[in-house]
């Protein structure tokens, strides 16, 4: 039973995700003429992980737009990204990465292709996740903030240096549009190619790992999970300590110990491996106690 509510969850969450897709990337014309979209959607952002060069996406990418105009003070944009990822920090945490996020959907599609070992946890695992944060920091704060042109923009350091995500939706089918563009591929390009080679391959073996080790935006929600508005609660009355949560968890995170863990996506899985209903979620923040079922 248990069993058959976490596929339907993971169904219904991989299905809302694909529609959240292409309802942020329906510039349609874009991918028959390898031009990105230019209205005035572009000057929004859209919560997820989504290439601004994407050629079919209507909406900006907050980690994009914020490297772009973090130098200068004086331009409201950059406030205007600010005060949008707090907002949806503060209203749902990293509910983004499970439910809104394309390329979350990309590494999920990935990680179901058969593959001869699986490797849910490691030794490093722990601390390879403090890396996102200090690419955070360094990528798409400081380098941005401090290395500034005679305009005082600065220039989008993680989007060319590292990104997995603007190669696969905005790098390669852009180029494979554009023919003027084909002369111009260089060692950056090849560098990024291979970070989303690889990025693909660990896919395949571990469980999202951009999500856990690299993706700066994760990082910024993560430090909203535990007082966000959208939480998860555990009912200890209820909890009997059969680990079913913990197992069913893909993020390694054991909500018993914190049901607002940082790494958790809110993917939900864990809410619908457990056998007694201890774990529920929802905007209120009252505790509710349910009865323990007798077997």
């Amino acid at each position: 039973m248990a069993s058959e509510k976490k596929s339907m969850n993971e169904t219904k969450r991989h299905l809302f995700q694909g529609l959240w897709f292409l309802a942020t990337n329906s510039y349609l014309e874009g991918f028959k003429t390898g031009k990105i979209y230019q209205g005035k959607m572009k000057n929004l952002c859209v919560p997820g992980m989504n290439c601004y060069s994407c050629p079919g996406a209507k909406g900006a990418c907050p980690i994009g737009a914020l490297q772009a105009v973090i130098g200068n003070m004086d331009y409201k944009f950059s406030f205007y990204v600010v005060g949008f990822l707090f907002f949806i920090g503060a209203l749902m945490g990293r509910f983004v990465c499970g439910w809104l996020c394309p390329f979350g959907l990309v590494q999920d599609l990935l990680h179901k292709i058969p593959f001869p070992k699986k490797i849910k946890s490691f030794k490093a695992d722990k601390h390879l996740r403090k890396i996102k944060y200090a690419i955070l920091l360094i990528f798409v704060l400081l380098l941005p903030l401090f290395l500034v042109d005679v305009l005082g923009q600065g220039s989008p350091y993680f989007c060319k240096l590292i990104c997995p995500v603007g190669m696969l939706e905005g790098g390669l089918p852009l180029v494979l549009k554009n023919e003027s563009m084909r002369g111009a591929v260089g060692f950056l390009y090849a560098w990024k190619g291979a970070i989303l080679a690889a990025t693909v391959l660990l896919s395949l073996i571990i469980y999202r790992p951009f999500c856990k080790y690299i993706c700066p935006l994760g990082a910024v929600y993560s430090l909203f999970n535990s007082i966000s508005v959208f939480k998860y609660r555990l009912d200890e009355n209820a909890c009997v300590h059969c680990g079913a949560c913990a197992r069913a968890c893909k993020m390694n995170v054991n909500p018993v110990e914190n049901a607002n863990a940082a790494e958790c996506i809110r993917c939900g899985q864990c809410e619908k491996a457990c056998p007694t209903g201890a774990i529920t979620k929802g905007l209120s923040m009252k505790q509710t106690t349910k009865a323990i079922p007798e077997n």
